[in-house]
């Protein structure tokens, strides 16, 4: 059957291997295969994948061609360095970069290169291994679970506490002190920095330092003609830090700087913008105008307000406010105050609290000044020796008298010693109200060395009053009566008081009774002479507590026992100026550590004066501040030998417990 259209291809005839062939079949099988290969390429143009993948097969095949017949002898191995012979020199972009670390089998918080701990999820041994990495501390180190959140690189081994610390200072402190580039630099720099000692760590501020020489002077009062009025609030206007407190009717109670017939305009303002928010059940906490911070606290019948252009915090100045509040109810008593205001909601307060206006202005200044102690909410205690303090508490449990409720004493504005019942302890806002009263109150040193005093402790009760026997000893003749006494910035700074406090108004001479007991026995047993001599030295310096040590200041407070302390202002910081900039320092690191809502467990503050570092843990606080040329490392150093000073001196530093009945 014939079949048109179709032509069946031929098969070419395979050679056989020994069939020889000639060139001229070779050129005719060359010229057959060009053309086979044009005619492939004219038959692909309608499918340029095969076309292009055709091309690339063939050149492959002619470079590999090509290269086998043309390859060059292979050169001789090169010699290997030794790679210790670069030890002793830097590191180049063509030195042999070190072999990185093995990675964790667990999910870790680790930033850098540290030594870390390794616990394998089928590991049967209860003991951590851990791997050390290129330039990290030798230091074993044991991470508990709740610190798994934090960053492995920020614990250091400080000291040997009974609960373990751990410090967040490792990659400072892990740090060389200063490469041979540094060290360079800092000789070539060397004629700049000659006396590095006595340069202030602060920048000069003219303006402030103007502003702050005339903060306590009195305000002028205003002419009965009103030709001075212009003058006169310049004066105000000037002030660095107000207090103001008010009724919530609007009625003045208190300023610290001005009159009423000064300060009238500015209450009714003041009074206006809190009732304005008050009115839509909201709660005015505070504002900013230009360069000042108002801050605004509203305690029942009272609205107290600060306004300040100094580097304050909200909360500290809520906090200073809180204790010109507790000084009001020290005075007057809770429910005495609701009562008045209740009867009659535009109360002139001003008449029962007369004669008080000294307490709250002492404590404005303070404030003004500086007070670590408020700052930290703690107290500050005499360093003494704990045989010595043990004696002293001895002694009060001794001659204690069947009224008392709490005997304390206090020299130089610290804390000695206390006597308290079991389970009870003074609140350190009442003890600064004390403290603010012996020691800044005139109507206390105008009464001689011996004073009975009812008050109102708003931290222990609110409610009553307590009654205080105040008598201060004369240490050179501790059995002479003080008949007048100096305010404590015109004296020395030697004074020490007997205070006992009883529930009983009628305790006076059985308290003035075992005030004698108690110094006679204290003179028998040599306690006043370890008194008066830990007065005279009074706070150690810093190179005192460490020798070389480039800090010029810190504050350690110990949390657990709500007390703290810090060396002698002096050298660096011996003027009222200097020590609140200082205070201005802390004040701002204090502010950045416990800022909220994720308060810092280490911060560095730096400048070209100075350094400064804050450091909080569950035992402790602790601020360090120091030149500017200090580095981070150095810095680190000395606060972990502070830390090891403190443990060492804890029972000398601080009071712990006390005398207890």
């Amino acid at each position: 059957m014939d079949q048109t259209g179709t032509a069946e291809p031929q098969m070419p005839t395979a050679e056989g291997p020994s069939s020889p062939t000639t060139p001229t079949q070779k050129s005719s099988n060359a010229s057959s295969e060009s053309r086979k290969a044009e005619k492939a390429e004219q038959q692909d143009f309608a499918n340029p994948t095969l076309h292009i993948i055709r091309h690339f097969s063939r050149s492959t095949s002619d470079s590999s061609l090509v290269s086998r017949e043309g390859t060059p002898p292979p050169l001789p191995p090169r010699s290997r360095p030794r790679l210790d012979s670069f030890a002793s020199r830097p590191g180049t972009s063509h030195s042999t970069a070190p072999s990185r670390p093995q990675l964790l089998s667990k999910a870790t918080t680790q930033l850098s290169v540290a030594t870390t701990q390794a616990f394998g999820a089928d590991s049967r041994d209860d003991s951590p291994k851990t791997r050390n990495f290129p330039g990290a501390k030798q230091a074993q180190r044991h991470v508990s679970d709740a610190e798994d959140g934090a960053s492995i690189r920020s614990y250091a081994p400080v000291t040997d506490m009974v609960v373990e610390i751990e410090s967040l200072l490792s990659e400072v402190l892990g740090q060389q002190e200063q490469s041979e580039q540094e060290k360079a630099l800092l000789r070539s720099l060397a004629p700049k920095f000659v006396d590095t000692a006595a340069q202030s760590m602060f920048p000069p501020d003219p303006d402030f330092d103007a502003a702050f020489n005339r903060e306590f002077d009195a305000v002028d009062e205003l002419a009965p003609d009103g030709s001075n009025e212009e003058a006169v609030m310049h004066q105000w206007r000037a002030k660095l830090k107000h207090f103001l407190i008010l009724s919530s009717a609007g009625k003045p109670i208190y300023s610290r700087h001005g009159d009423d017939q000064l300060i009238t305009n500015y209450i009714g303002v003041v009074q206006t913008i809190i009732s304005f928010y008050q009115s839509t059940n909201d709660t005015l906490r505070g504002f900013t105008a230009g360069d000042v911070r108002f801050v605004v606290i509203s305690k029942g019948p009272l609205n107290l307000v600060a306004i300040t252009r100094l580097p304050e915090s909200d909360s500290q100045l809520r906090t200073q406010l809180e204790a010109l509040y507790m000084q009001i109810l020290s005075t007057l008593t809770l429910p005495s105050m609701e009562r008045m205001f209740a009867a009659r909601a535009n109360y002139d307060l001003r008449r029962p609290l007369q004669g008080t206006e000294t307490l709250l202005s002492a404590l404005s200044d303070g404030f003004t000044r500086g007070s670590p102690s408020t700052l930290l909410s703690a107290l500050e205690c005499l360093k003494l020796r704990k045989l010595h303090r043990t004696t002293i508490n001895n002694t009060l449990l001794k001659t204690r008298s069947d009224n008392l409720l709490y005997g304390l004493l206090v020299a130089s504005g610290k804390l000695v010693s206390v006597v308290r019942p079991k389970k009870h302890s003074l609140h350190p806002g009442d003890l600064h109200l004390i403290f603010n009263m012996l020691f800044e109150a005139g109507s206390v040193k105008a009464g001689g060395g011996e004073n009975w005093i009812p008050l109102c402790l708003p931290g222990f009760n609110n409610t009553g009053y307590l009654y205080m026997y105040v008598s201060f000893l004369n240490l050179e003749h501790p059995k002479e009566q003080v008949q007048e006494r100096p305010r404590t910035s015109d004296a020395a700074d030697d004074e020490v008081a007997v205070l006992l406090i009883s529930a009983e108004k009628e305790s006076f001479f059985e308290l003035r009774r075992m005030r004698e007991d108690l110094v006679e026995t204290l003179q028998r047993n040599g306690s006043i002479d370890a008194i008066r001599t830990a007065v005279r030295h009074g706070r150690p310096t810093c190179t005192d507590i460490v020798p070389g040590s480039p800090l010029r200041h810190f504050l350690y407070k110990s949390r657990g026992n709500v007390q703290f302390t810090m060396p002698s202002y002096v050298p660096h910081f011996e003027g009222a100026l200097e020590r609140r900039r200082l205070l201005d320092l802390y004040n701002k690191l204090h502010s950045n550590l416990h800022s909220k809502p994720s308060p810092l467990k280490v911060h560095h503050e730096t400048n070209t004066t100075c350094i400064a570092l804050a450091w909080s843990t569950p035992l402790f606080e602790q601020y360090a501040v120091a030149s500017g040329n200090t580095s981070r490392s150095a810095l680190a150093q000395s606060a972990n030998k502070i830390i090891q000073w403190v443990r060492r001196e804890e029972e000398r530093v601080f009071i712990i417990g006390g005398a207890v009945f």
